[in-house]
């Protein structure tokens, strides 16, 4: 039989330990020379007690500082970690020598900070799921929910390469959709700066040529001419009109749960990219349903986590309401088609799985065939965008170059 908490002997054996920090130290040796450096103990008194076993009579000793810029845990190194410790945990080893194994073996400061503490947590008698709250930006509420279901049932491996699993799927959707996000995005800043730059260097050179023509330039080398002039008069307003209007929506958006909830319906919308985003949404609630469902959570408190995990706040509210009418003895199917932001296909397959006893196998299938969905949207929409946003630039500049040289064929049909 599998156990995966602490025995009493090997709590015997194994010493509770606090989490290893790093100090900066200072202070002089026995030659009354001036020393330094960093050490990784529990607290300053061992800092200072080694030191002193040493020689060093330690005047400073201050925690070593977190870098501004950190390098921060990606959800991929999660993915990576809960499927290392499954494997550890499938080949018998304790929870605290696995996430003591991983500690030191990863490269990643604050992982190795985060899985040291739960290590140590996980040595004192904590339940690993309780360890893990600990850190709900690494760890999210359905992360700890699995984790609990598998410590009660004694399949945590499972579960935690179930975790894993999960959490690669639902991060390879995530990185399809923000690649077709950031696309035309990126397109659209390169304009932008290229039609920045023209205004600014390209055409005053222009202005000063045209300045000694002595007649009447065209209405379009006018209006762009005056654009330019407007824009190098005015360019530091414009600039922290642009930075602050784009601040205060960034802000307004965190707080603002209405205004979240406007967004994101906005976004569904959208011509091309709302069919993409509405197919992610459904793929992201099918896939984490199942795991949840799959892995013994109650389809009520599953629900819960699910709308977090749904990635747009239309999709969560619903999953919320869909939660209260479930909590009331509504079947999940007639909930779901009650909000009206489910396709006909994922509501015949949830309805089968419920009468066949296979919700968990037919949401699963659905989530199969809709990520495929958000694939093949993506590509396609990235080979038609593409032509497009080379269209536009090209008759943005196209169209200042026409301006300036409007004149100069003017003056040619002249003479």
């Amino acid at each position: 039989m599998r156990c995966y908490g602490s025995p009493v002997a090997e709590q015997l054996a194994t010493t509770t330990q606090k989490p290893q920090t790093v100090y900066n130290w200072s202070g002089k040796n026995r030659q009354g020379q001036k020393v330094s450096g960093e050490m990784e103990a529990q607290g300053p008194a061992f800092v200072r007690s080694k030191l002193r076993r040493e020689g060093i009579n330690a005047r400073t000793i201050r925690k070593k500082p977190k870098p501004l810029f950190g390098k921060k845990i990606k959800p991929k190194d999660i993915s990576i970690a809960s499927r290392q410790v499954a494997t550890m945990l499938g080949a018998g080893i304790p929870i605290a020598q696995s996430y003591k194994a991983i500690a030191a073996g990863t490269d990643h400061p604050r992982i190795r900070e985060i899985f040291g503490a739960v290590r140590a947590d996980v040595e004192s008698g904590t339940a690993l799921s309780e360890a893990l709250t600990k850190f709900p930006r690494q760890f999210d509420p359905l992360y700890t929910s699995l984790v609990a279901v598998g410590e009660r049932s004694g399949n945590l491996d499972d579960l935690m390469d179930k975790v894993a699993t999960y959490m690669e799927n639902l991060e390879e959707i995530k990185s399809k959709v923000k690649g077709a996000m950031w696309y035309p995005a990126a397109v659209l800043v390169v304009g932008f700066v290229v039609t920045m730059l023209l205004l600014v260097f390209v055409i005053p050179q222009f202005e000063d040529l045209f300045s000694g023509f002595g007649a009447s330039l065209p209405a379009l080398t006018s209006a762009v001419i005056d654009l330019s002039r407007s824009f190098r008069d005015h360019w530091l307003q414009v600039f922290a009109f642009v930075i602050g209007a784009i601040m205060l929506l960034t802000l307004t958006y965190r707080r603002s749960a209405r205004m979240r909830h406007g967004i994101d319906r906005l976004s569904l919308r959208l011509p091309v990219f709302g069919v993409i985003l509405r197919k992610a949404a459904i793929s992201r609630y099918a896939r984490t349903l199942a795991t949840m469902f799959g892995s013994g959570v109650p389809l009520v408190d599953g629900l819960r986590s699910v709308a977090g995990a749904t990635g747009n706040r239309v999709y969560h509210d619903a999953c919320l309401s869909i939660r209260e009418a479930v909590s009331t003895g509504q079947a999940l199917s007639v909930t779901m088609a009650q909000t009206g932001l489910f396709p006909a296909m994922i509501l015949q397959m949830t309805l089968t799985g419920e009468e066949s006893g296979e919700l968990e196998n037919m949401l699963n299938k659905a989530a199969d065939y809709y990520e495929r969905e958000v694939r093949e949207s993506v590509d396609n929409m990235s080979k038609l965008i593409e032509p497009i946003m080379i269209s536009v630039l090209g008759a943005i500049v196209g169209t200042l170059v026409i301006a300036m040289y409007l004149p100069i064929f003017k003056m040619g049909s002249v003479i």
